[in-house]
């Protein structure tokens, strides 16, 4: 058995220079991913990163990994046909708010839907930023931009309610420059088995910054931000604060004159209504949830999809999927 090299992040870097805005959230993406992969004990060349179109696109050029640049919004269509034919590889999609949420949507529901065994990074910074600030499928209401100057009227998609919805087997949320909880709530993804969907508030500094500036100011973070772990009671802002199950609610309660941490609903990844109560809860009212809001196991996709083909050429009692396609000009169903 060959072992598999000790590799480092600077493995991860190719010779590419990184071209984002100087000060994008994206850096800290990139540098969490490459922080990450080294750990997982999975040779390089079977790592590949496909991208959409975005500025997180360009993310590709900036792995020393196996990589795909491809078309606005198909992504996820590319890497479930990837990871179909070869369930060895270790396929990652990067993604952004405007490429995922709305050209690519179809294909976002579909491959969770499915339960591919891909991990999907969507970097979330509510704007449309390689096309100079237009506003996007989760800006909110009233959001000025070129593209709306007297302020948006739609309503913004919820990612993490639309996912859930999907079916997606693994729901998450993270910060960009909250780096060691990204760092964690990536390595939950990679550890899942079938699709993952990680959604990274990432600012942009240039035509959206300071979107996230009301949990991510230090002096926000306590009081602005739960972190959600299984099987532990959802308490913040320093344990002044918790969050109660009041019938079918969820509320704010301050925590002391007899309320404590038993009081506060204790979190289940597992649970799916859970997840999608946590999906609504929306500043200023509630803090933000940050962790992992769904991890169950489901069929994966390439695998179901394997035993299938397997399956059929038993039942042909012929020795390969290319013997099997090359056998005739008809075939017979049912």
């Amino acid at each position: 058995m060959t072992e598999t090299a000790t590799l480092t992040r600077k493995d991860f870097q190719s010779d590419q220079d990184v071209r984002w805005c100087p000060g994008c959230g994206d850096y800290a993406i990139l540098k969490a991913v490459q922080s990450l992969l080294p750990e997982l004990g999975i040779p390089k060349e079977k790592f590949v990163v496909v991208s959409g179109i975005g500025c997180s696109s360009r993310f590709p050029y900036y792995m020393d990994t196996f990589g795909f640049h491809t078309i606005h919004g198909r992504a996820p269509a590319i890497a479930t046909g990837l990871k179909t034919s070869r369930p060895d590889l270790d396929v990652w999609v990067i993604t952004g708010d405007g490429d995922s949420m709305s050209i690519g949507g179809n294909h976002l529901i579909h491959a969770l839907r499915r339960n591919v065994g891909i991990k999907i990074l969507m970097f979330n910074n509510r704007i449309y930023g390689l096309t100079k600030g237009q506003y996007s499928p989760t800006s909110e209401v009233g959001k000025r931009t070129s593209s709306t100057p007297v302020g948006s009227i739609d309503p913004p998609f919820n990612p993490l309610a639309l996912t859930l919805g999907a079916g997606a087997s693994f729901v998450a949320r993270s910060v960009d420059i909250f780096q060691q909880h990204l760092v964690d709530t990536l390595r939950r993804a990679a550890e899942h088995r079938g699709s993952a969907f990680v959604e990274i508030y990432q600012n942009c500094n240039i035509f959206n910054d300071h979107a996230f500036a009301y949990m991510t100011d230090k002096a926000n973070r306590e009081s602005q931000a739960v972190y959600l772990e299984h099987g532990k009671p959802l308490v913040f802002n320093g344990g002044a604060q918790g969050i109660v199950l009041n019938g079918m609610r969820l509320e704010v309660k301050d925590l002391g004159n007899g309320l404590t941490e038993e009081d506060c609903l204790v979190w289940d990844e597992t649970n799916p209504l859970l997840a999608q109560m946590a999906t609504q809860l929306l500043p200023p009212e509630f803090p933000t949830p940050l962790g992992v809001l769904r991890a169950v196991e489901q069929p994966v996709f390439e695998q179901s999809v394997g035993a299938q083909i397997q399956n059929e050429i038993d039942r042909q009692g012929t020795g390969s999927l290319e013997e099997l396609l090359s056998a005739g000009d008809t075939w017979k169903v049912g």
